[in-house]
């Protein structure tokens, strides 16, 4: 009888066994699972996160553009509010030859400010980017006179200089 017990025990030791390592297997299958279900919902936050930061770079990126633009439109509205007064300026100084030292200076104003007179003489050749025929006498194409300066910002024209041809 004691064999029997022994041999009982034994079965039962080897059931306890058996079992316990199906218990193991089957809680290290659910722990794969496990492990693979958050590899897979860290792989999805990641790359959410990932197109955030895209997107959050391309916004910055844009507001900086738009901010360029503004402040460029702002400038060149200054300076256009500006042309009146040197048409002014222009008109004095070739009314009064003591002022001209004073164009000078403000040429050299000007010229750190980016704004430039377009450089016209008379004879030249009619340069239709650069200048705004009034009137048109014959077909030479050439400046005839000089109405008003023309102006450029930053190398663009601002506003083209107004001339009669001939």
């Amino acid at each position: 009888m004691k064999e029997k017990k022994i041999d009982g025990n034994v079965q039962n030791e080897a059931r306890d066994k058996v079992g316990g390592a199906d218990a193991r297997v089957a809680g290290s299958v659910e722990a794969d699972a496990r492990v693979a279900e958050l590899e897979a919902k860290n792989a999805e936050m990641l790359a959410d996160l990932q197109r955030t930061r895209a997107d959050f770079e391309n916004y910055r990126k844009q507001v900086e553009s738009q901010r360029a633009v503004m402040v460029s439109a702002a400038q060149m509205a200054t300076v256009y509010k500006v042309l009146g007064l040197l048409d002014d300026m222009d008109r004095a100084v070739s009314s009064y030859a003591e002022l001209a030292p004073l164009e000078k200076t403000l040429a050299k104003t000007l010229s750190e400010l980016k704004l430039m007179k377009i450089p016209i003489e008379v004879g030249q050749e009619f340069n239709p980017d650069l200048m705004e025929a009034v009137t048109a006498e014959g077909e030479e194409g050439k400046v005839a006179e000089v109405l008003r300066s023309g102006y450029m910002y930053n190398g663009e024209v601002l506003r083209p200089a107004m001339v009669k041809v001939q």
